[in-house]
């Protein structure tokens, strides 16, 4: 099988400190893989590395079949990925219909059909969509980030707690959104995630993330039965005391 995103040993560092400590995992085409941690366990700074937006300091990583050590055509290789960083943002004076089409026309798509994506996926009115997008609520301009990652068809889509600081109908229309896209076209996603219910209900497979290194990996319910604990939150506990973390 060639995985959709490969990490070997990948370790990062920034001056003197060393923010991944020799991490491995495998994405799988189709996959929901998310990366669950605390603040600081190096979540932001894989998916950055998976985006070749930061290179590692050493170890092996494969996007999309790709050596980046061997290649240096970055663009060909993000031309198939969408990230969504955390932070991110709408454009405020363009209404969700100018926004969707202003990134369809940057990409270089069928403007018609990602328009067509990215209203679905969006789960926004027409009359919404047709005002300013700086009227919405955080849930909405969430939901049209959404749309914007996933209008493209990437093969990988790398989203960085996508459903951060939105309430609980929000935040289930996003999970909603991700999972209706990615599933039944086969794109790849890799998340990461503070909230343990939302990692139960999206994910495939799961790796847990404390102090750049990996404490443990597999679905869900792998997971509970290695650590004989009730919930994934309860099993992280468990496998960071295990390792002196």
């Amino acid at each position: 099988m060639e995985y959709v995103v490969e990490f070997i040993d990948v370790r990062k560092s920034y001056g003197s400190r060393e923010v991944l400590r020799g991490i491995s995992f495998r994405v799988a085409p189709g996959e929901i893989y998310c990366l669950v941690g605390p603040n600081g366990a190096g979540k932001t700074t894989t998916l950055r590395i998976a985006a070749t937006l930061a290179k590692p300091t050493s170890g092996s990583v494969r996007i999309l079949g790709v050596d980046l050590r061997e290649n240096r055509d970055l663009p060909s290789i993000r031309r198939r990925i969408s990230y969504l960083p955390e932070e991110a943002d709408v454009y405020s004076r363009l209404s969700g219909l100018e926004y969707l089409r202003f990134f369809a026309e940057l990409y270089g798509l069928d403007v018609e059909k990602a328009l067509d994506i990215g209203i679905r996926i969006s789960g926004l009115s027409i009359n919404d969509l047709r005002r300013r997008a700086g009227t919405y609520s955080k849930g909405m301009r969430r939901r049209l980030l959404i749309a914007r990652v996933f209008m493209s068809e990437p093969r990988l889509a790398i989203l960085d707690e996508p459903t951060s600081g939105l309430d609980v109908f929000s935040s289930l229309q996003v999970r909603e959104a991700i999972k209706e896209y990615s599933k039944p076209t086969g794109s790849s996603v890799i998340l990461s995630s503070h909230n343990m219910f939302e990692v139960e209900y999206l994910c495939d497979r799961v790796a847990l993330i404390n102090n750049g290194v990996i404490v443990g990996e597999g679905s869900v319910e792998e997971i509970k039965r290695i650590t004989g604990a009730k919930n994934l939150e309860e099993s992280f506990v468990s496998l960071v005391s295990r390792s002196g973390g």
